[in-house]
C-alpha cells in the first residue's frame, strides 16, 4: 500500500499498544488520538481466525488500484470519526458480512505512506460470527476467498513484487501470536 516505513509501535510511545498484546479500550483511544495529533489517517487490519488455526484471506480484484489480483486481509480508513473497534467491525460487515465479536493481540502498529497521504496503520487478530465459510464479498473489491493454514503462507506472495512481502508478514506473525496462546494454555 505505496511505502511501508517505521514500525510506530516505540515502547517511549504510550499511544501505540505493544504488538503480541490485546489493547485495552483506553490504549486504542490514545492510539486513535496519536494518529490524529500526528495529522495520519487512521488503517486498520482485521487478522480473523476460526479457532482451528487458521487465518481469512481475500483476493483482492484485478481492477483494483493498489494490489490487483493479490491476496489482503480484511480491513481499509477509519471514516471521520471512527475508531478503531468501529472502523473493524465496518470494515468485517462490508467486505465478508460478518461481524466482529472480539478483539485479540496486536499483531502490526506502523506509519506509512501512499499517494502523498500520511497513515498510521494498526493491525488486530479477530474474532467474527456469521457464514464464516460463505463471506458475503464485498463486489468490485474482492473475488475469492478463503481460510489459510500457516503452511499454506507462501500463497500471499502471488502476484507480488519480491519485495513486497508485508501480507505475508502480518499473517505469519498472527500466526505466531496463536501458536503463542496454545503453548500458554497447554
Amino acid at each position: 500500500m505505496g511505502s511501508r516505513t517505521i514500525p510506530s509501535a516505540d515502547p517511549a510511545d504510550v499511544s501505540a499498544p505493544a504488538p503480541g498484546q490485546v489493547p485495552s479500550a483506553a490504549q486504542l483511544r490514545a492510539f486513535e488520538a496519536g494518529a490524529r495529533r500526528d495529522g495520519r489517517r487512521l488503517v486498520v487490519g482485521a487478522l480473523v481466525h476460526d479457532g482451528a488455526g487458521r487465518i481469512f484471506v481475500q483476493r483482492r480484484s484485478e481492477q483494483r488500484a493498489l494490489y490487483p489480483g493479490c491476496w489482503d486481509v480484511v480491513g481499509g480508513h477509519a471514516e471521520p470519526g471512527e475508531g478503531v473497534r468501529e472502523a473493524l467491525a465496518r470494515e468485517l460487515r462490508e467486505e465478508t458480512g460478518w461481524r466482529l465479536t472480539g478483539l485479540g493481540e496486536v499483531v502490526e502498529v506502523l506509519d506509512w505512506e501512499a499517494g502523498g497521504e500520511a497513515k498510521r496503520e494498526i493491525d488486530l487478530l479477530v474474532t467474527a460470527e456469521g457464514e464464516l465459510e460463505a463471506p458475503r464479498l464485498e463486489p468490485g473489491k474482492h473475488t475469492a476467498a478463503r481460510w489459510l493454514a500457516p503452511d499454506e503462507l507462501p500463497l500471499l506472495l502471488e502476484r507480488r513484487d519480491p519485495d513486497d512481502v508485508f501480507i505475508h508478514d502480518i499473517v505469519r506473525r498472527a500466526f505466531e501470536v496463536l501458536a503463542g496462546r496454545a503453548d500458554a494454555e497447554a
